[in-house]
C-alpha cells in the first residue's frame, strides 16, 4: 500500500537516455551517475522517492547499463526493479509501455536527471493531493520560471484555473515548465504505438480529450542538462 497521502507506492524512473548534452561527462558513464553535490543524479531522485514513502521504483536502463545496474544494487530503498532496454532505446513513451506490467495504476514517473528542493509538501504529495482518476490521464508537476534554476527556455504549457493544460504556442512564452515528474494513469497508455516513441504523443491525445492536467510545484527545481549547470545547482543546494 502507498504511504499515507500518496496515491501510488511505485514510480518509474527514466534512466536509459544517452546523455548527449552532458558530454564529455557521459563519455564513460551514464548520465544518471554524474555526480552533483557529491551524489549521483539518480540518487537525488531515488532519495526523494524514499523520503516521500514511495516504496518501489522501476528503472529503465540502456546506455552503459551494467554500470547503472551495479550502482543501483547498493541501494536499500526504494526497492528497485530493472526494465531492460539494452536491445533498443525506447524513449519515454515506449519505456513506459515496456514497463507497464510492473507499474500499478496510477504510478509516478520521473526523469533521473533533475534535482529539486521540496516546498511545504514533497513533490509526490503535491501530485497526490490534486489527483482525480475520473478526470485525468496524467497530472504533470510544473514550475514557474522564477522557481526553475538553470532554465533558459520559453516554457512548455499554459494552465487554466482548473489545472487543464494546453501547449505553448509557437513564438510565445508559456508560464509553466515541466519538471520531468508526473502521475500517470494506465488510461494514458492505451492503444500506444509500438516500439520507441515520445510521451508527447500520448499527452497530445490527452490534451485533445481534456484529460491532461498540471499542478504548480511548491518547491524549487533545477534543470541539470549540461556540465555547465552543475556548479550553480550545487551552490543553490548549499543555500538550501
Amino acid at each position: 500500500m502507498p504511504d499515507a497521502g500518496l496515491v501510488s507506492d511505485t514510480a518509474m524512473v527514466m534512466a536509459a537516455g544517452l546523455g548527449k548534452r552532458m558530454r564529455p561527462l557521459t563519455a564513460s558513464q551514464p548520465k544518471p551517475l554524474v555526480r552533483v553535490a557529491g551524489k549521483a543524479l539518480i540518487d537525488h531522485a531515488l532519495d526523494h522517492l524514499a523520503d516521500a514513502g514511495v516504496a518501489k521504483a522501476v528503472v529503465n536502463v540502456h546506455y552503459l547499463a551494467d554500470a547503472l545496474e551495479a550502482h543501483l544494487k547498493e541501494r536499500k530503498a526504494p526497492a528497485i526493479t530493472i526494465s531492460d532496454e539494452r536491445a533498443e532505446l525506447l524513449e519515454t513513451g515506449g519505456g513506459m509501455i515496456k514497463a507497464k506490467d510492473a507499474l500499478p495504476d496510477p504510478f509516478f514517473c520521473l526523469n533521473s536527471d533533475n534535482i529539486w528542493l521540496d516546498g511545504p509538501r514533497n513533490a509526490f504529495a503535491d501530485l497526490s493531493r490534486q489527483w482525480d482518476a475520473e478526470a485525468m490521464d496524467a497530472l504533470l508537476l510544473l514550475v514557474e520560471h522564477g522557481h526553475a534554476g538553470n532554465f533558459r527556455g520559453e516554457g512548455d504549457f499554459h494552465m487554466d484555473p482548473r489545472g487543464s493544460l494546453s501547449r505553448r504556442k509557437s513564438g510565445r512564452i508559456a508560464p509553466f515548465i515541466y519538471t520531468g515528474i508526473q502521475l500517470v494513469s494506465h488510461r494514458l497508455l492505451r492503444e500506444a504505438p509500438e516500439g520507441k516513441f515520445s510521451t508527447n504523443i500520448l499527452w497530445n491525445r490527452a490534451i485533445d480529450e481534456g484529460r491532461l492536467y498540471g499542478v504548480c510545484f511548491t518547491g524549487e527545481w533545477f534543470e541539470v542538462g549540461t556540465p555547465e549547470a552543475i556548479r550553480p545547482t550545487e551552490e543553490a543546494l548549499k543555500r538550501g
